[in-house]
């Protein structure tokens, strides 16, 4: 074969430093649309980012040529910088770790509903519960010590 060809849709989740609740008022939709222009700007051409106060969900197709760690440390970076600058608190931080999930195309519609319903998943389950959620039906174990950092 002479082309490469790679389709890796990722449902990225990260949250605020100490899950702080600092994705309030126009910040969150306007940090949800950077995110994904950032996703855009390094050819990881994203689906939707959504979240709530405390953490953030993104889905986006991991280009061939981009490693996964280094499309996360973007989209960090990136989005932290922003949110100082456009109204957000000058100690917005995330926290280090994140999740990264992969979605095979037929569930696409699925997680995209998921993630644009974020406010009404989060009234009845907290951050934390959902993300032990999302490690379970990826098979992956939660080491308590580490995960919450």
């Amino acid at each position: 074969m002479s082309q490469s060809v790679a389709r890796n849709l990722i449902h990225l989740v990260f949250s605020t430093k100490y899950r702080q609740p600092l994705i309030t008022g126009d910040l969150n939709p306007e940090l949800f649309a950077y995110l994904v222009g950032t996703a855009n700007g390094i050819d990881c051409p994203a689906i939707i980012a959504g979240g709530v106060e405390d953490h953030v969900h993104i889905l986006f197709a991991l280009h061939k040529t981009v490693a996964l760690c280094k499309a996360v440390e973007e989209l960090k970076k990136e989005s932290s910088k922003w949110a100082k600058e456009h109204g957000g608190p000058s100690h917005f931080y995330w926290q280090n770790g994140y999740g990264a999930f992969s979605v095979s195309p037929p569930h696409v519609p699925r997680v995209t509903a998921y993630i644009a319903n974020q406010a009404q998943h989060q009234a009845a389950l907290p951050y934390q519960d959902e993300f032990r959620g999302l490690l379970y039906r990826a098979g992956e174990e939660c080491d308590k010590r580490t995960v919450w950092d």
